[in-house]
């Protein structure tokens, strides 16, 4: 019972870090300075790397962290941006050669505190449906984006294939969300609805997966 309240309290205060980013983030730019970085690259690559780490913010960091170097307050958006593709394309390679190295008997794991064999399923069917395509639009939904690189790793996914759209989907996943906070992130009617906004960024980063699903839809029929 400790333990599930101990967790309870953790998802709380993580859904709390994701809804009022921007607050959060100027605290962490006074306290942390130049160290800002190495955490945001940290956080980025565990989210895309580790497989027991599909909870922490990406889409909706990102774009916080876009807002914030607009305005010009110790986060150089030059910097930020290539380090955070860099870190999304390291991220992504750990997972696939941790997959490789596991192989399928991962699949026969029972659910733990860190791992949902859920998840892993799921990444396995978007995998399936979308083939080398997954490592792209995959970036852009919360949670497959952890696990669809291990699927491709356990499978038999070409490591030339995945290395391209790992990073082609690291250079468009990272920019589009920066450059969008960055132009956008600061305007009046978003500052004041900053956590509806967040929101929205979640919804808009699974448009591609359903414009896609629309689009073979339309191809079979």
């Amino acid at each position: 019972m400790e333990v599930l309240v101990v967790f309870t309290s953790f998802i709380s205060e993580i859904m709390h870090l994701i809804l009022h980013l921007d607050q959060t983030l100027t605290v962490w730019v006074e306290w942390m300075g130049p160290w800002l970085y190495l955490v945001m690259f940290l956080i980025i690559f565990a989210e895309t790397g580790l497989v027991v780490t599909p909870f922490l913010p990406g889409d909706s960091l990102l774009f916080a962290l876009g807002a914030l170097a607009a305005l010009g307050n110790g986060i150089q958006v030059e910097v930020m941006l290539p380090l955070l593709i860099v870190a999304a394309i390291i991220g992504d390679s750990l997972n696939y050669w941790i997959g490789s190295k596991m192989g399928p008997a991962v699949f026969k794991q029972e659910d733990s505190r860190f791992f949902k064999r859920s998840h892993l399923l799921k990444a396995q069917a978007f995998y399936d449906r979308y083939g080398a395509k997954a490592i792209i639009l995959g970036r852009f939904v919360p949670i497959v984006r952890t696990f669809v690189p291990f699927v491709a790793g356990i499978g038999t996914m070409r490591y030339r294939s995945f290395i391209i759209s790992n990073v082609a989907g690291a250079i468009v996943w990272i920019s589009i969300f920066m450059i969008a906070g960055y132009y956008f992130g600061n305007l009046p009617a978003v500052k004041t609805n900053f956590h509806i906004v967040i929101f929205g960024v979640i919804g808009v980063s699974v448009l591609p997966i359903i414009i896609e699903y629309v689009r073979l839809r339309f191809k079979r029929a």
